[in-house]
């Protein structure tokens, strides 16, 4: 891969259309396009509001947008340092195959590395077995004693409201 061909370039608020029809298509790939609810202008405040939550980095092939990668800062309370988490990557797929998604990992574990961070972490399907395997290859460890928990929609408003009362 020459850099004249393919760079990694931090996205900007323009690009939120990009970055909508890029998790859509990661969730039709996920089998999860009926929980997109996500927006063009929801992307915009919430990556590039006053308070920022999330990154976006765009994958380009000579100049033709062809993957990206949102992350953010989490904290480990251990470590007493800054983790990177990778909520999502995204590879188009006519252009899997060309190590591509192990770039845009690299990218981010070396800012990551840059920004001192004491942890890369991120989630994947259980029946996602290509990915699986990358990340093999590349020394990631499963957390098999770690389960993911969450709270959404109903759930979230019913423990919120506990507080309030």
């Amino acid at each position: 891969m020459t850099a004249s061909k393919v760079q990694i370039r931090f996205a900007q608020r323009q690009d939120c259309k990009l970055i909508l029809d890029f998790i859509t298509q990661l969730a039709i790939y996920e089998k999860l396009e009926h929980e997109v609810s996500a927006t063009v202008e929801a992307l915009q405040n919430t990556l590039f509001g006053e308070k920022p939550h999330a990154e976006v980095v765009i994958l380009e092939e000579q100049q033709r947008p062809v993957g990206f990668a949102l992350f953010f800062h989490n904290y480990s309370t251990f470590l007493a340092q800054p983790g990177l988490y990778l909520e999502d990557l995204f590879v188009l797929p006519e252009y899997r195959g060309k190590g591509y998604g192990t770039l845009l990992l690299s990218f981010l574990a070396d800012l990551a590395v840059q920004r001192d961070c004491g942890r890369f972490e991120w989630s994947v399907l259980d029946w996602n077995t290509p990915a699986l395997r990358v990340y093999e290859r590349l020394g990631a460890l499963p957390m098999s004693e770690w389960t993911s928990q969450r709270l959404t929609g109903e759930a979230l408003q019913k423990l919120a409201e506990s507080y309030r009362k």
